[in-house]
């Protein structure tokens, strides 16, 4: 599942928010505004509301999700958003919606008045089951489920394809190179459109100052035309960046063109590109592509779920693809892309699908699947002994020098306390550790005498962590008792900077009297004891 929690924003959220969220999109210039729908299908926004953006019906910002009564039980299926920003959807019923900024119609009203609220976008559109949307800076397309593409909006560079310069203020459909064809895939770049039909073929209209409609020249094109460069491939998908276009072919091929500034085609340069290129060939089949007109970064996701990053990238170019450790492309603009906006309408359901260290951590004191048991101070921890052979040397030792059929199945454990002795077993199963200072330094004694110097190290990092003046020379003792070197000294430097404070505390003076001995004289030689 992807984790919204990754887009900032989402923080302002309370884990029972974040887990009633099915779809979100997080939008704006600097990613401020987000719309989420809930397993419910309720609408909710939050966010800065520049130019009426989250259509609450006023101008007011808020960091308190508002519902958006309009939309709720619509199943919005697709959505898109420009630079205004205004904010454009389609439900599965085929309807369009629209809001936010409209100094150019980008909302298909027919006017130029700000949308405060969703309100459907009705001409040329009711007669027509929209099934997917798109918007560049300021112009907005629909494609409906026979193949038809609309467009409106701002049209400086002809990107709604009308064969002029002139602002269209309600959607009409593109036709001229497109007429008789059935378009499968839309997308926008700031002021440049792009459609694939269903046989392959690519078409562009719009701004090419940057070579962004791959025609082999930088012209501006007020009506579609095909990207001859392509004739001998068939596309599937299409992305636009900024100023910049990615295509994924039906055999998993990568290609791209336009601007390059930020090393965004990948090609290893910063050389814009006029005509498609062909990048990643070294690499394995890509089926996903990923890209945002209000962003200069790309991405690819490989048919063995290997995710590539270029581009701008947090403020760096990066020129070639770079292998990610993310699973979804979605994690990258959440993390890199500048602003940290959604390339699409994000869908966040729970899958069934568990990894294998999810698996077993789900595991862990399942008494329905456990083969074994521990009891620690009256209680049970169920464990699987696989599992403890596989993780722990400690144990792959037991089992196999006395370990047989007639053993008990339950363990006695009466040399640690159940806190820790939980703690080790749960560590065994996720790689990690959740305990204050004190157990900790429990903890600690077990993974010395289990030998486990990772956990060892795990240890020591949460006690240094947690050190106060107050336990400050219970931990100093532990760390010598269990001869933690490193631990040791931390502590100990610890004590000496607070000197006055912890030689109050009930601890320092119930101290082991060889211990406190040491510590007075090691301290002295650093001039702690001078007054």
């Amino acid at each position: 599942m992807v984790d919204v929690g990754k887009w900032p924003i989402f923080t302002l959220l309370s884990p029972q928010e974040i887990a009633s969220i099915r779809k979100a999109c997080v939008f704006g210039t600097s990613a401020n505004e987000a719309i989420y729908i809930t397993h419910n299908d309720e609408v909710f926004v939050f966010g800065l509301n520049c130019s009426n953006c989250l259509g609450t019906g006023d101008n007011q910002s808020t960091i308190v999700p508002k519902k958006l009564e309009a939309l709720c039980g619509k199943k919005i299926s697709s959505l898109s958003y420009g630079s205004g920003p205004h904010v454009v959807l389609c439900t599965e019923d085929g309807e369009v919606y629209a809001w936010g900024h409209n100094g150019y119609s980008q909302l298909g009203n027919g006017t130029t008045n700000q949308g405060i609220t969703p309100v459907q976008v009705c001409t040329n559109l009711l007669i027509k089951k929209v099934v997917e949307v798109a918007c560049g800076s300021h112009h907005s397309m629909a494609l409906s489920l026979d193949g038809d593409l609309y467009a409106w909006g701002y049209n400086n560079c002809g990107q709604v394809g009308s064969g002029s310069t002139a602002n269209q203020p309600t959607p009409r459909r593109v036709s001229n190179c497109l007429q008789g064809k059935i378009v499968v895939g839309i997308a926008c770049g700031q002021t440049s459109s792009m459609a694939v039909v269903n046989n392959g073929e690519v078409y562009g209209w719009g701004y090419n100052g940057n070579g962004q409609l791959g025609l082999g020249n930088n012209g501006n094109q007020l009506t579609p035309c095909r990207v001859a460069a392509l004739h001998s491939v068939c596309v599937l998908q299409i992305a636009c960046g900024y100023a910049h276009t990615l295509a994924l072919t039906d055999e998993g091929l990568l290609y791209a063109w336009g601007a390059n500034t930020y090393g965004q085609l990948g090609t290893g340069n910063k050389s814009n590109q006029l005509s498609p290129v062909q990048i990643m060939m070294e690499k394995e089949r890509v089926v996903e592509i990923a890209a945002c007109h209000s962003a200069h970064t790309s991405a690819a996701k490989t048919q063995s779920g290997q995710v590539y990053m270029w581009g701008q990238c947090r403020g760096q170019s990066v020129t070639f693809p770079h292998l990610t450790h993310f699973a979804c492309t979605d994690d990258v603009f959440a993390c890199f892309a500048t602003p940290a906006v959604m390339w699409r309408l994000l869908s966040v359901e729970h899958e069934d699908f568990l990894t294998v260290a999810e698996s077993l951590k789900k595991e862990f004191d399942s008494p329905e699947t456990s083969d074994l048991k521990f009891r620690v101070d009256g209680k049970y921890i169920h464990v699987h002994k696989a599992v403890l052979k596989i993780r722990c040397e400690h144990f792959r030792t037991m089992f196999q020098s006395y370990w047989n059929e007639d053993m008990k199945e339950v363990i006695e454990v009466d040399q640690f306390s159940y806190p820790v002795y939980r703690a080790f077993l749960e560590y065994l199963y996720t790689d990690s550790v959740d305990l204050p200072p004190e157990d900790a330094i429990g903890l600690l004694d077990l993974a010395t005498s289990y030998c486990e110097n990772r956990l060892k190290k795990l240890c020591q990092h949460i006690i240094k962590r947690g050190i106060t003046v107050e336990n400050a020379f219970s931990l100093l003792s532990a760390a010598v008792r269990y001869d933690a070197e490193d631990l040791e000294e931390f502590c100990f430097k610890f004590c000496v900077n607070h000197l006055t404070e912890v030689t109050q505390t009930t601890a320092f003076w119930q101290m082991d009297g060889p211990l406190l001995k040491e510590f007075i004289a090691k301290a002295s030689k650093c001039g702690a004891f001078k007054n």
